[in-house]
């Protein structure tokens, strides 16, 4: 069994995008010579549209199959990360290790770092993140301020704010867990 296989489920993405456009299913289908059934279909998950019927829904709700393919949601899925795998993003390091631990483009993103990485880089993301010290310590600066983290401590920083951390202690282990880039967060006014 395929452990990493994922499949996407592009009709939401075609549903907001066009919706996004206000714009009727009709008018897509004059666009794209496809059908309104079809197009309904599409949208409901109860067909899979080829490349080329994928390229024109993308032309007549402006944007790319790339960009429809980037924003569907990924089908119920379990998937296993082993720790032996080999799922490094970052070897120029020798004494450090990044590993990401949900795989493909989901809202969530979850990334181990073993050792130590570029303490010098700063990090501002447009979504919220959670920091957790699995083992060791690390040192944190955000926006200004110095934190000092040991073994089970977190820190959680909403969107926006600038940020950079560095191990203290070799073989330091943290879990950052953190809200896509690529999903736009949004304030809906108190709702």
């Amino acid at each position: 069994m395929d452990e990493q296989k994922e499949t996407l489920r592009v009709g939401s993405a075609v549903r907001r995008r066009r919706r996004q456009l206000e714009l009727t299913l009709a008018v897509v289908a004059e666009r794209s010579g496809l059908s309104v059934p079809f197009l309904s279909q599409i949208e409901n998950e109860r067909a899979r549209p080829s490349r080329r019927s994928l390229l024109r829904v993308a032309d007549a709700l402006r944007t790319t199959d790339v960009e429809l393919l980037a924003a569907a949601d990924p089908a119920r899925t379990v998937e296993v990360v082993r720790a032996d795998d080999d799922t490094d993003l970052d070897t120029s390091t020798p004494d450090a290790r990044v590993r990401q631990l949900a795989r493909g483009h989901h809202q969530l993103q979850v990334l181990e770092f073993i050792g130590d990485h570029d303490e010098g880089r700063e990090f501002q993301h447009r979504n919220d993140e959670l920091l957790y010290v699995v083992e060791g310590a690390v040192e944190m600066e955000a926006e200004g301020r110095a934190y000092r983290l040991g073994r089970g401590d977190s820190l959680f920083l909403t969107g926006g704010v600038r940020h950079r951390w560095r191990a203290t202690v070799p073989d330091t282990r943290v879990l950052v867990v953190a809200v896509g880039d690529h999903i736009e967060a949004v304030d809906d006014g108190g709702r």
